[in-house]
């Protein structure tokens, strides 16, 4: 799966409509980004741009925001509702997909020191990327002041920078950049009163009703409100940490202690964009609650939508509300190739796409085959004994084809990134410094990609080998496929991971990744073996359903 990283800069314009255009125009024309929202103020005098993409790319797209508006917005000729500080007041960037806190951590640090470089303005990290003390972390205390009085705060050692200068800069303010949380707004409809809908926020928010009578979910903020234009109450809720509280928690919870009132519900709705993870966290949950399988993504995520009545205040569209399907080109370039296509360009005369891609291909089909075979023998009658095990094998299974599949195009990434490193100049020590850094990062990358399709691959076995007891018998030969494509895979992976940690310097990291290829190809023999002898031990049942 790709990285996802959301930022969510906060402009102070929002009258002119000229200049909110030329920020998205530069915003937008970033590549690999999607732009999903502007949203101007007028009385607050502030626009809100939303958009996603790769860690660097929504690094690049904040940095052209900034630019444009340092061409165009002149604080001091700025008013508005809403506290602010600078012409780029603050720039929060957000994991969304397969990316961590700590990658978002260093998106803040890079955007905001390349920032202060190139424009020559003071920056403060905020939140989760700040580093100063307890003093200076949240947004109101570095904002307080405000625009009018950063000039004399800017003079106090505690308010130096983390970048930039500390003299103040008129025309531009300061700018907070930093890391949070997705925040999910999230509202659930109630058949009853205000007050009722307010009661029920009140019972799982976070805050509760004060100090004494704290609610039962953490990281969830709430309130109940009437809806004239619908004829019925909402209860209000940001979630503001996923992991800590889920979307469905919040549902169920809000719907337990409806019907202990005795009011209905009538479904919910996201305001706004969703994280996949969100949908598929909750798909899991009914999955599990009701003793379901389901294994493709489209068929889990239309669950979700009925389970939670997604579509009960409007139709809730995936392809426009949950965030990866907004982006374009949801599947690698590889892996969206035709076969013949493919073929040809590991044939070309390029070293991308080789060995590593290759190897991956052959796992994502090792584990592809196994699961057709699981599908034909699961939900037939005549093999009804076995259902319990064909729930239990299947779904990991098609879980690690998932898996693979982006890998076709990692390992191309990661080698693409090695040469880009390889290209940065070298001409003073702080270039020498950054060159090597960024190469034995590249390096790294190589290593681990061929490493983390060997780590998946290697974990077929077990399912393999339940299957291969009670799984279509008419289908041996799509298991024994499987199985050798599953041993390519892994030996496929081994020998490009051992051609690649001749180039990492880190000899700790080196020797921990050679010895953990190795231990997975030496079993790789034993493993395969298992399953060809389970199946040929069945060798008489040739024939049978």
């Amino acid at each position: 799966m790709e990285q996802v990283v959301e930022c969510v800069p906060n402009f102070s314009e929002g009258r002119n409509k000229e200049v909110i255009s030329a920020i998205s125009k530069s915003i937008r024309e970033t590549p690999g980004i999607s732009l999903l929202d502007v949203d101007p103020g007028e009385s607050t005098n502030r626009t809100v741009y939303t958009f996603v993409g790769s860690p660097s790319a929504v690094v690049e797209a904040a940095l052209n925001g900034a630019k444009t508006a340092w061409d165009l917005i002149d604080m001091t000729k700025h008013k508005g509702e809403h506290p602010r500080m600078g012409a780029l007041d603050v720039c929060p960037f957000i994991p969304v997909s397969n990316v961590s806190v700590e990658e978002c951590i260093k998106c803040s640090k890079i955007f905001g020191e390349r920032l202060a470089k190139e424009l020559n303005v003071p920056v403060f990290l905020y939140s989760m990327a700040a580093e100063k003390g307890d003093y200076r972390t949240t947004l109101p205390q570095i904002r307080a002041g405000e625009y009018e009085g950063m000039a004399e705060k800017l003079k106090k050692d505690e308010w130096k920078p983390d970048f930039g200068p500390s003299e103040f800069v008129s025309r531009w303010g300061v700018t907070a950049t930093g890391v949070r949380k997705f925040l999910i707004a999230y509202n659930i409809n109630i058949l009853g009163t205000k007050e009722q809908a307010h009661r029920l926020a009140l019972n799982v928010r976070e805050q509760g009703r004060g100090p004494n009578e704290k609610g039962r979910l953490k990281a969830v903020q709430g309130i109940g409100w009437w809806l004239n234009e619908a004829n019925m109450a909402q209860v209000s809720l940001n979630l503001t940490d996923m992991d800590v509280t889920p979307l469905h928690i919040a549902y169920e919870e809000v719907c337990k202690d409806a019907k202990e009132l005795q009011v209905g519900v009538a479904g919910s709705e996201v305001v706004g964009l969703i994280p996949l993870k969100a949908i598929l966290d909750a798909a899991d949950f009914y999955i599990k609650q009701d003793g379901l399988m389901i294994l493709e993504e489209d068929q889990k995520v239309r669950l979700v939508i009925q389970k939670l009545g997604l579509s009960s205040m409007s139709f809730f569209d995936p392809n426009e509300r949950i965030i990866e399907y907004r982006l374009q080109g949801r599947i690698g370039p590889l892996i969206s190739l035709t076969v013949k296509t493919f073929v040809e360009s590991v044939a070309a005369r390029s070293p991308a796409p080789g060995g590593g891609s290759v190897a991956a291909l052959l796992g994502a089909l090792g584990a592809a085959l196994p699961v057709m075979v699981g599908q034909l023998t699961y939900g037939k009658k005549s093999v009804d004994k076995y259902d319990k095990q064909a729930r239990a094998v299947i779904p990991p299974m098609y879980k690690l084809m998932q898996e693979l599949m982006p890998m076709i195009d990692g390992d191309t990434i990661a080698f693409e990134s090695y040469m880009s490193a390889t290209r940065l100049p070298r001409g003073t020590d702080e270039e020498k410094r950054k060159y090597d850094e960024e190469v034995e990062n590249a390096v790294l990358k190589t290593v681990n990609s061929p490493l983390n399709i060997g780590r998946t691959a290697n974990r077929m076995w077990p399912h393999l080998q339940e299957l291969a007891k009670f799984g279509n018998f008419n289908c041996i030969s799509d298991i024994q496929v499987g199985v050798r494509c599953l041993e390519a895979a892994i030996w496929g992976a081994y020998y490009n991971v051992l051609t690649n940690l001749g180039s990492l310097k880190d000899e700790e990291k080196r020797k921990a990744a050679e010895k953990e290829i190795q231990g997975i190809v030496d079993a790789v023999t034993e493993e395969r073996q298992k399953v060809l002898d389970i199946l040929e031990s069945r060798r008489p049942e040739l024939g049978s359903p």
